[in-house]
């Protein structure tokens, strides 16, 4: 982990083990001690990468600790665009979008989308910084939940070129309910339609799409699912339930009749990958939606 003099005051490499605090006491002698607390509290002290609060962290030779002039957002801050921080740190961020809320720019809109917004976030407001994000993967604008983001390139490819292996965990509210309490959805998907994707017989134009899915709960006319991608192909979660005849709740794209939620019900809810700097395991979970649990309520 090399260290940022962009995003830095200072850098230091521990040739040592032990106890974080008493490790920058030490390293930094010149500094008040009740400076070097703030700047564990403020969130300002990062080891290779990755922001650390705790004094008693064990520290091990090789490390690189940095002292940030500017501290990381900590977690469930909220900012712009109804965007929620569950993590940050110099390679990665992690949010919670709303439903609505583009991931990405299109030709019809280019400010209001979650990219723009943490691009305006990690630069506290400057246009002029250097600072920038990168986009790992996409949701749904209808779809709310869990993204990642990265802070560098190389994180950025890292974390593409193991997406494979990343969980994937959504929820949804469908109309009806699918043939068994468990099952695997497995389809050929045509993507060269830009507003809708389709189902057809495999061929050089199509994606091989797999979802598994879980009921969680029935109640009538509708069933919350859990699902769990083992590819990820743009709309794939809600082009197979419509095609297996249970289409999310306001998704009227894909055949839903009702939408009394005024939204697709259909949320992100679990990540699970690998840090791209530390290898450390990050797992994010969002709950339910509160309009979900409505919707089921009164079903």
């Amino acid at each position: 982990m090399r260290c940022d003099p962009e995003w830095s005051v200072d850098c230091r490499s521990v040739d040592k083990p032990a106890p974080l605090l008493a490790w920058l006491f030490a390293a930094w002698p010149e500094a008040k001690r009740n400076t070097v607390r703030e700047w564990l509290s403020g969130r300002r002290v990062t080891v290779n990468g990755c922001v650390i609060s705790q004094f008693d962290h064990e520290l091990q030779p090789g490390d690189q600790v940095e002292i940030r002039a500017q501290p990381l957002a900590a977690p469930d801050t909220r900012i712009a665009g109804g965007i929620l921080i569950r993590h940050e740190d110099d390679a990665v961020i992690v949010i919670e979008k709303p439903a609505g809320l583009r991931s990405i720019a299109s030709e019809a809109e280019s400010e209001a989308t979650a990219y723009a917004q943490l691009t305006t976030h990690v630069r506290r407001g400057n246009p002029r910084a250097r600072e920038r994000v990168w986009i790992v993967h996409r949701l749904d604008q209808e779809t709310s939940g869990l993204m990642v983001f990265a802070r560098t390139e190389a994180a950025k490819n890292a974390l593409q070129e193991n997406w494979e292996a990343v969980t994937k965990k959504y929820r949804a509210v469908v109309e009806g309910a699918p043939p068994a309490e468990t099952g695997v959805l497995i389809s050929h998907l045509d993507e060269s339609d830009r507003f809708r994707v389709r189902i057809a017989p495999e061929g050089p134009a199509t994606r091989r799409a797999v979802t598994r899915y879980r009921v969680e709960k029935r109640g009538g006319p509708s069933t919350l699912l859990e699902l769990t991608l083992e590819t990820g192909r743009r709309h794939q979660i809600r082009v197979q339930l419509g095609e297996a005849g249970c289409p999310i709740v306001g998704d009227k794209r894909y055949g839903a009749q009702t939408n009394p939620v005024r939204r697709v019900a259909l949320h992100a809810s679990e990540l699970r990958f690998s840090h791209p700097v530390s290898q450390k395991e990050m797992r994010f979970i969002s709950p339910l939606p509160g309009e979900f649990g409505r919707l089921m309520k009164a079903v």
